[in-house]
């Protein structure tokens, strides 16, 4: 079976031009980014948790994740500005190609009653956001060592000028999105 990016290359680009009429190859939309962002908002009580989900997230993608801190102060959630309160990673390249094909073809098919993605995560710019409710559909994490289960973030950035493209650009990638 063809790589998410060699599929790009041979099945996207002619499809995606001839279905908008591009006159120039580079007009055609590519993926960008994919940026996975966990927040880890018990942090304020136990800072270990914060570890235990940038180690996973590390394991996930293959990359060092940043530690995001807290912008304002909000006294109701016991928070401080400069707090630390959630992990992200954004992937690129090659290694970006290895996330998407292993959430396309191992992670999503192992969530509980999955019918596909939804249509409605497009932000009107050409870019697809999805959640996913815990780690543990990721091959990568051992079940026995997850102290908590944790949802996750996940945006896809396309070059997609309208949703539409950005749609039909995941869709020939492989993206299973639910029949509305």
């Amino acid at each position: 079976m063809a790589t998410i990016k060699e599929r790009y290359l041979k099945e996207a680009v002619p499809a995606l031009s001839q279905r908008f009429q591009y006159k120039n190859p580079m007009q055609v939309p590519k993926l960008e980014k994919i940026i996975i962002n966990m927040g880890v908002g018990e942090a304020v009580q136990n800072p270990k948790l914060l570890e235990s989900a940038v180690a996973e997230l590390g394991q996930i993608t293959g990359q060092r994740p940043v530690v995001t801190r807290a912008k304002k102060s909000i006294s109701s959630f016991k928070i401080r500005a400069g707090m630390a309160i959630g992990t992200k990673v954004t992937l690129r390249g090659n290694r970006m190609y290895d996330f998407l094909e292993r959430l396309i073809g191992v992670a999503l098919p192992r969530v509980r009653d999955f019918r596909g993605v939804s249509s409605k995560g497009f932000d009107g710019r050409g870019n697809y956001a999805l959640g996913v409710k815990e780690q543990l559909i990721f091959p990568e994490i051992d079940y026995d060592k997850v102290e908590k289960i944790r949802g996750m973030d996940i945006v896809i950035v396309t070059s997609a000028e309208t949703d539409e493209e950005a749609k039909e650009l995941l869709k020939v990638l492989g993206m299973p999105f639910r029949e509305q």
